[in-house]
C-alpha cells in the first residue's frame, strides 16, 4: 500500500426528507460499519434538511464511496466543494464522526451560522475558500470535548 495516494473529498447535498435521529442514526451506523473496511474517515453534518461530509482516504477508496453517496436516494444535488490531495488525515480519529446542527450551535458559532442555519448553501460556503473544511473541523474538534 505504499502507492496510496491520499485524498480529501468534501460535499454538499440536500436530504430527501427532513430526518429525524433514527433515520440519521442509520445513516451513521452504515457509516461507521463500512468506512473501516475501505479505511475512509470523515465527519458528517446535518443542518436544516441538509448535509456536508468530508471523506479521507486513498483516491480510489473515496471516489467509489463518493459513488455510492452519490447514488443513495436519502439525498439529491450533491456539489462537491473540495477534493484536494492531502499529506496527512485531520478527522483520523473518526471512522466517520456526526453532529446534526441547530440553534445551540448558531449561538456558539454566529459567524458560521449563516452558512448552515437554513442548510448548507454551497455558493456561499464554496466562495470562501477553506470555509466547509474549517467549519467540518470545528465540530468534529468538539466532538471529543
Amino acid at each position: 500500500m505504499t502507492d496510496m495516494k491520499l485524498v480529501q473529498l468534501i460535499y454538499v447535498s440536500a436530504a430527501s426528507a427532513e430526518y429525524g435521529p433514527a433515520e440519521l442514526d442509520n445513516i451513521l451506523d452504515a457509516s461507521v460499519r463500512n468506512n473501516p473496511r475501505a479505511g475512509l474517515t470523515g465527519m458528517l453534518l446535518y443542518a436544516a434538511g441538509s448535509f456536508m461530509q468530508v471523506l479521507e482516504g486513498d483516491e480510489a477508496e473515496v471516489e467509489r464511496r463518493f459513488a455510492v453517496i452519490s447514488n443513495d436516494p436519502r439525498h439529491h444535488s450533491l456539489i462537491v466543494l473540495d477534493r484536494e490531495s492531502i499529506a496527512a488525515r485531520s478527522f483520523s480519529a473518526w471512522n466517520m464522526g456526526f453532529r446534526q446542527l441547530g440553534e445551540h450551535d448558531s449561538a456558539a458559532h454566529p459567524g458560521y451560522a449563516p452558512f448552515f442555519a437554513r442548510g448548507f448553501d454551497a455558493a456561499s460556503i464554496g466562495a470562501t475558500p477553506g470555509l466547509a473544511f474549517a467549519m467540518l473541523k470545528t465540530f468534529a474538534d468538539q466532538q471529543r470535548g
